[in-house]
């Protein structure tokens, strides 16, 4: 083996330490971000148990009917029915996240999808929410407020009513997404340019 073999060795293992540095400094930027949706997921967990809690006082403070607080109480079943589905997902996964090793693409890779199906849950519920609430007003409505009701229809047509659900459905899905984006997205973001930024193993 000559000298310049043995040069070009060198410097190739020199230039592959210095790859193995800088993907590990690059895995490192990616602690910051996932730590931080951790948190959140776990605020997001307390955050949803309290708002649950409150509204089982809904029927108190706006002093519903007894057939009202029955109609209430099962539109509530099917909303907890909901949410204890999708914290199940989610708590599965935010324990799982702390099993899996932080020193590799393919672990950081995993997270970041594993999450970005979460955020999607995580809209798709919060869209089946809004609308059993909906729901439930508009029953609400029907049947407590009948004469106001009746006399709101009457002065509406159908063309304005479609509209005004049109609108609430992009209301709805604007600040859904939006809600998604500022919560978790942002951070989700820097967690996938460092996996492009990687080099694949």
């Amino acid at each position: 083996m000559n000298f310049e073999e043995l040069q070009n060795e060198w410097d190739a293992e020199n230039n592959k330490g210095i790859l193995i540095s800088e993907n590990m400094l690059k895995i490192e930027q990616a602690h910051l971000p996932i730590d931080i949706i951790r948190k959140k997921m776990k605020h997001e967990f307390g955050y949803q148990l309290v708002a649950l809690l409150f509204m089982l006082s809904f029927p108190y403070l706006f002093h519903l009917s007894h057939q009202m607080s029955l109609v209430f109480l099962s539109f509530y079943a099917i909303t907890c029915g909901f949410i204890a589905h999708y914290f199940y997902k989610f708590y599965r996964f935010y324990k799982n996240s702390y099993d899996m090793g932080m020193d590799s693409r393919k672990s950081i890779l995993w997270f970041f999808y594993e999450m970005k199906l979460n955020i999607e849950l995580y809209k798709a519920l919060t869209y089946i929410i809004a609308f059993i609430w909906i729901a439930f007003i508009a029953i609400y409505l029907l049947i407590e407020k009948t004469s106001i009701t009746h006399k709101i229809l009457e002065r509406l047509s159908p063309f304005y009513i479609l509209l005004n659900c049109f609108i609430t459905i992009i209301i709805i899905g604007i600040i859904t997404e939006m809600w998604a984006w500022y919560y978790y997205g942002k951070y989700l973001k820097s967690v996938g340019n460092v996996v492009d930024e990687l080099d694949y193993e």
